[in-house]
């Protein structure tokens, strides 16, 4: 698949890393979520570029970006584009994996986060105790052993709806853009490659020490351990505060992209 014209490139040092940059001002950098890219953002992008910066990139691996041939940390490889940029301070926006981008990098280099917003996730080192998640992962590594990509896909949008509804509740529009964005990802890697993503470790006796507002956004149908995690990390942190959207489930964003903009917004004018 080529990649899009308005995408840019940064190279790293293990490969060039993909990025879209579009409008002005304040800096706003929107983290996608696991086996997707930056078009995970398409109902956000125009309605932030027309006040803010708006900074999406593909995070290793993903999308247009380069796989790993060596380890790496999510928070370096995006503090790497940041400093490259020459930002200042941005708001960071993460939903499930690009939520924990988002924590790691405020707290491992926090003289690049003016504020946070998280959703779908808390720290690196959380991990769902759910039976439902745990369901789901353990088909994720059946499926991917067995070379079973249309089941792994099934798998990974068993999430989307929540854990409290069915697949046919929600828009098929947003499943088919989920599955196009996870099958290109995929098609970048092997069966069995090496996994060179160092996790980072010790994570929530540092939250403590976060001196910038962060939100947490998440949908209501999300399981109730989510919800619980993302209430103590914003209980955490000065003038932390967490919403929730009525009824959707682990990508409120897809699903109500006018009320999650608005959050969004509210938020950003409130810095």
């Amino acid at each position: 698949m080529t990649a899009p014209a308005d995408l840019r490139r940064f190279p790293s040092a293990d490969g060039d890393l993909t990025y879209l940059d579009t409008g002005s001002g304040d800096p706003v950098v929107l983290l996608h979520c696991g086996f997707t890219d930056h078009r995970y953002w398409a109902d956000q992008i125009p309605a932030l570029a027309a006040e803010y910066r708006v900074i999406v990139p593909d995070v290793r691996g993903h999308g247009w970006s380069a796989n790993a041939t060596q380890p790496f940390r999510w928070a370096d490889d995006l503090a790497g584009l940041l400093r490259r940029l020459g930002t200042g301070p941005a708001v960071l926006v993460g939903v499930s994996m690009g939520g924990v981008i988002a924590t790691d990098t405020l707290l491992d280099h926090p003289d690049l986060v003016r504020a946070a917003v998280v959703g779908g996730s808390a720290t690196g080192d959380w991990q769902y105790t759910d039976d439902w998640h745990r369901g789901i992962q353990a088909e994720y590594a059946r499926t991917l052993a067995a070379g079973d990509i249309e089941g792994w896909l099934n798998a990974f949008l068993r999430v989307l709806p929540g854990e409290h509804r069915t697949a046919d509740a929600v828009d098929p529009d947003i499943a088919r853009r989920l599955r196009e964005m996870a099958l290109h990802t995929l098609s970048k890697h092997a069966p069995g490659e090496k996994d060179w993503l160092v996790h980072s470790t010790g994570s929530w006796p540092r939250v403590s020490g976060i001196r910038v507002p962060v939100l947490t956004v998440n949908g209501t149908l999300e399981p109730a351990d989510l919800l619980a995690a993302a209430e103590r990390l914003a209980a955490a942190t000065p003038g932390g505060r967490s919403v929730t959207i009525d009824g959707v489930g682990h990508y409120p964003n897809l699903e109500k992209p006018q009320e999650y903009n608005r959050i969004m917004l509210d938020f950003l004018k409130s810095l």
